[in-house]
């Protein structure tokens, strides 16, 4: 293939096909994707200089799971009483009034395919922290979550989503996809919703207006053929969204984690090094070329080879995780704080700025003054 001519397509504006991405993604050179995925980001960002952040907590709503997926230790059937929760409104109170202290404006809530939790209970939990917490921005479910919520309350999805937005929901985050095609969802998440009911369950979402982000869970049992397709898909997804709606605000691929995993103990190894996540990140902003941020997944694969990324597509570093549980159970053991996050940006070249979920810039003005001055600094 003559890599050149679709350098050349992608930086005039052209899509590039499947065949084309697949091409790149298995030979092209590392430095000469690295280079046209930066030069496109330069081109697709308003603040090419800049690399955004954010302060939010991912807080867990549940951890009772019918889906039983194989790379997550985190969740717990049912029946296993002793391990089970369901977060309190007091735990709430207490995360919330934390994360409130320290700058943070969105709880990412996230939590299993409960069997008992439906529409009624949702829709009650996001009224009360909407009513307590008025300025707490939710980013919270996810496509699966949202299509069984419909299932087990009889509803169809775009009335289970009108109806979550009106209780308070903000924003839908990307989780669930992992891959998206469903033989590799019938080996890591054989319960889970397939890959249509998470397009579907997206695609309703922006007609709504909802303002969501994709992701991609890569480095396990797919193919490389596999993940060019799992763009492709999110690409096409965000061509279907009308024209005055956000749909995907930006795309997170992160790296699959093995540890302790049921996948594991079937021999499946994480699959992991810096320059193949490089090259997942530059194809992806090479692909993805109607997503303006990607973000480099640092809980994942470690500060030193987010700064690489962001010189090689990414735009964004993501949150600061005031709390995470899921990927940090199967041995992501990264953690950043407002300073270390800062200083990580400016050591890559780059100019930090607070952002918010819709990647505005935050008014440091409204933040605690002992981190405007940290910010400021």
């Amino acid at each position: 293939m003559d890599f050149d001519a679709v350098y050349n397509k992608a930086l005039s504006g052209g899509a590039v096909s499947r065949d084309e991405a697949l091409d790149l993604y298995l030979h092209a050179p590392t430095a000469e994707l690295a280079y046209i995925a930066d030069t496109l980001r330069r081109m697709r960002v308003p603040d090419p200089e800049v690399v955004t952040w954010q302060i939010d907590r991912n807080v867990n709503i549940t951890n009772v799971c019918i889906s039983g997926c194989r790379f997550c230790n985190f969740h717990c059937r049912p029946h296993q009483t002793d391990r089970a929760f369901v977060t309190t409104m007091d735990q709430y109170r207490e995360k919330i009034t934390e994360m409130l202290d320290r700058g943070g404006d969105q709880l990412l809530l996230q939590g299993g395919l409960h069997p008992k939790l439906d529409i009624g209970y949702y829709e009650n939990l996001f009224r009360e922290l909407k009513r307590e917490f008025p300025q707490v921005r939710l980013h919270a479910l996810g496509a699966p979550e949202v299509a069984h919520i419909a299932r087990i309350s009889g509803l169809g999805v775009e009335d289970t989503l009108a109806r979550l937005v009106e209780a308070g929901l903000d924003s839908l985050p990307g989780a669930g996809a992992e891959i998206l095609s469903n033989r590799v969802r019938k080996v890591i998440s054989p319960a889970k919703p397939d890959v249509e009911s998470w397009i579907e369950t997206m695609a309703a979402a922006h007609r709504m207006g909802l303002a969501t982000s994709a992701t991609m869970m890569y480095g396990h049992v797919e193919t490389p053929a596999e993940r060019i397709e799992h763009l492709i898909r999110v690409r096409e997804l965000q061509e279907r969204c009308p024209a005055d709606k956000p749909g995907f605000l930006a795309f997170i691929p992160w790296i699959f984690r093995s540890s302790g995993t049921e996948l594991e103990r079937q021999g499946v190894q994480t699959d992991f090094s810096a320059t193949g996540y490089i090259r997942i990140i530059a194809v992806s902003r090479i692909v993805l070329d109607n997503i303006r941020n990607i973000q480099a997944s640092w809980l994942t694969v470690g500060r030193d080879v987010a700064q690489v990324a962001l010189h090689s597509g990414a735009n964004d570093m993501g949150s600061i995780m005031i709390e995470e549980n899921v990927v940090s159970s199967a041995g992501a053991a990264n953690s950043f704080d407002a300073r270390g996050m800062q200083q990580s940006i400016r050591a890559a070249g780059f100019t930090p700025r607070l952002r918010d979920q819709l990647y505005n810039y935050r008014d440091l003005s409204t933040l605690p003054e002992g981190l405007q001055r940290e910010i400021l600094r």
